[in-house]
């Protein structure tokens, strides 16, 4: 399909400019390589170019259009575009308010910017000066690790993976700039782990009030003496307990010596009554 066409479709055909950029870089894909190899087709193709052409003028592109013309996932197309891109030499530039209106975290566009001026100063600083000149902050990956982490300072949620697919990189790398910016910039992006204290949760020894004889020694707790003590007065409880019950049962079986034995089971009353053979035997006969 002519290129033309496609941008028609896409609401592009009234730049001619914006056009002939992209044929001009859809010409430069077939003659470094055949892209069918990576499964992209001629339709996908004429896309990313017109993509790459909208993004290199800063022209407004309507991506999800593009992505339904292509006739591919999100994934999958996101993942042509950054392999036409390697394979061509061409560098995209992220731009950190369509990024944060892509995400949803238009405030921190303002935080961004600070902590990605303040990584490249502190890591500059850090280089000796033979090998300064040759530092590129340009790539996507430390706009989108800079993005991330100060989402993440801001707790904003931001899908990670999603935002390495459109930046062009893997996961790895990712993460290692990621780590270094954390540690150049802990004051912008730093997230200190809040350690909760220990007597914060003193409520919940009082589970352990049952047996006293348990509890540990500290912050005031028992002494030897006091916990030698309690544990005496629980164990004369039991027993008068156990005495108070064996009385009631006995008084029972005085007062109803021919229903047999009662036994009392929790709030339940069970009787289990004895049984009399001579009766029966003399009422047949």
């Amino acid at each position: 399909m002519d290129i033309s066409n496609i941008a028609r479709k896409l609401d592009l055909a009234n730049s001619k400019l914006l056009v002939r950029k992209a044929a001009e870089i859809r010409r430069l894909c077939d003659a470094q390589f055949d892209s069918s190899i990576i499964g992209v087709g001629e339709i996908c193709k004429a896309v990313i170019c017109l993509e790459i052409a909208s993004s290199r003028m800063e022209v407004i592109f309507d991506r999800q259009a593009a992505i339904k013309l292509s006739g591919m996932s999100e994934k999958a197309y996101t993942r042509s575009f950054n392999s036409l891109q390697n394979v061509i030499g061409i560098k995209s530039k992220l731009n950190i308010k369509e990024l944060a209106i892509q995400f949803g975290c238009v405030r921190i566009i303002k935080s961004v910017q600070n902590v990605l001026s303040s990584y490249k100063e502190r890591f500059l600083a850090s280089l000796p000066s033979s090998r300064r000149a040759n530092a590129d902050f340009t790539r996507p990956v430390f706009t989108a690790a800079a993005f991330y982490l100060c989402a993440k300072k801001q707790k904003l949620k931001v899908d990670k993976l999603r935002l390495i697919e459109v930046c062009g990189t893997s996961e790895s790398e990712f993460s290692c700039v990621s780590t270094s910016m954390t540690d150049l910039c802990f004051d912008f992006v730093g997230v200190s782990k809040e350690k909760k204290d220990a007597k914060g949760f003193q409520g919940n020894r009082d589970l352990l009030d049952v047996l006293p004889e348990k509890r540990r020694l500290e912050d005031g707790g028992y002494s030897s003496d006091d916990e030698s003590s309690c544990y005496k007065r629980h164990k004369k409880m039991e027993e008068a307990k156990y005495e108070d019950w064996k009385s009631t049962v006995v008084d029972s079986i005085k007062k109803n010596p021919e229903k047999g034995i009662v036994f009392f089971s929790g709030a339940k009353k069970v009787i289990q009554t004895s049984l009399n053979f001579s009766k029966k035997a003399e009422t047949k006969s």
